[in-house]
């Protein structure tokens, strides 16, 4: 039997033991450093099937659902609950009351703010020493300043944000440790939404405040847990993605000049980046609540389930060759954001963010290279949201 969270061994690959799993038992029990078993599904087809299906809980609250921490842990307070810890019927209304924040039109809208924030960016990069360090000049900073003027959260505090986020999602945080940091970051939302309820500005808090209110569901507690939620996955996935799509441009050097040279290509590119890297890999976790059957296999309810994001978005049934890096495939139908129901809220965010960022990146700075050897990078094979701590590059 497996034990997991396995860990990937090669910057541009899946644990090896994946690709054994979904091709030998692609639905198979695997252990937990709790001592507990849980679930993995493997195959494509399979974590759709999971994900779209009612049988299999989201909430996070369960004292059975299963997580990566080494105690097992007691479940915090319904509280905290927030739009990706519900099921049905709780879940529909929770997320609608955001989703229209998320919007093609709305995120459209913001193209010409991420366009100069992005422009300011390099500015200072390439006005600074060499090397630079991508991740501090830019992949960090950009989502982190977007999704803060987004919700109307102070920039000035993202060292607050990216240190507790850090730890939360670092394997080896203890569960009273990542609790104390998830608290602060909420408990900082929730004074900062008291804050705003005198006059709620223009901003996505104040926006929520103004039409919970209308509707009389307002509860402060409620928004700062869903505030916590936006922020913290609005900057630190695609802080990740955006190092990790310029390290794999760059080595891939005719993906990389075709991409410069036809920013029509770049979507397609990003979509490819997404499902080539699947950086919050084993974030979607389900507890199964009624018996199911997934590939044969009759999962039981109680029993916890891990989709394995990162071996299905390398399923050969749903992509050709899809150990190779090709940036002229179809890859739209990959998981990267999750599937069914609680698919990623800010999908339409992070894609615009990424078509900028490398739009501009390899057009402004077309001698950009590493300044490093990629087997000297330090990559986070201990956080449960893959990436980079740091990435020089020079030009």
């Amino acid at each position: 039997m497996f034990q997991f969270p396995l860990i990937r061994r090669s910057p541009y690959a899946p644990p090896p033991e994946y690709a054994q799993i979904r091709e030998r038992e692609p639905v198979t029990l695997v252990g937990l450093p709790d001592g507990r078993e849980a679930w993995v599904i493997t195959r494509h087809e399979h974590v759709r099937q999971v994900l779209n299906d009612p049988s299999f809980s989201a909430d996070r609250l369960h004292p059975d659902f299963p997580t990566f921490d080494r105690e097992r842990r007691q479940p915090p307070p319904d509280e905290d609950r927030s739009i990706v810890m519900m099921d049905p019927p709780e879940h529909g209304p929770a997320r609608r009351a955001v989703l229209g924040e998320f919007t093609v039109r709305r995120i459209a809208a913001l193209r010409p703010r991420i366009q100069q924030t992005t422009d300011e960016l390099v500015d200072a990069m390439l006005a600074g020493p060499r090397p630079a360090d991508l991740v501090e000049a830019l992949a960090t900073p950009l989502p982190s300043m977007v999704i803060c003027e987004l919700l109307g959260v102070p920039y000035a505090d993202h060292a607050f944000f990216q240190a507790n986020t850090a730890a939360m999602i670092r394997h080896d945080t203890p569960p009273d440790e990542r609790r104390a940091s998830f608290e602060r970051i909420r408990d900082y939302l929730d004074t900062l939404i008291a804050a705003k309820e005198a006059d709620p500005p223009d901003d996505l808090l104040g926006r929520q405040i103004r039409k919970e209110r209308a509707d009389g569901t307002y509860r402060r507690r409620a928004l700062a847990n869903h505030g916590f939620l936006l922020l913290i996955a609005g900057h630190e996935t695609t802080a990740n993605m955006i190092s990790l799509g310029t390290l794999v441009l760059l080595a891939n050097p005719e993906q990389l000049a075709a991409v410069r040279d036809d920013p029509a290509r770049t979507p397609a590119a990003v979509e490819e980046m997404l499902r080539y890297f699947t950086i919050a890999d084993t974030v979607v976790a389900r507890l199964c609540v009624k018996d199911t059957e997934v590939g044969g296999v009759t999962i039981r309810a109680g029993e916890g389930v891990l989709t394995l994001g990162h071996a299905a978005n390398r399923d050969p049934d749903a992509f050709a060759d899809p150990d190779e890096f090709d940036i002229g495939r179809s890859a739209r139908h990959h998981l990267a954001f999750g599937f069914g129901p609680h698919q990623c809220l800010g999908q339409n965010l992070a894609r615009v963010e990424l078509q900028i960022v490398f739009d501009t990146l390899l057009r402004r700075v077309p001698g950009l290279r590493l300044a490093a050897d990629v087997d000297d990078l330090p990559f986070k094979t201990d956080a449960s949201v893959y990436g980079l701590y740091r990435m020089p590059v020079t030009w």
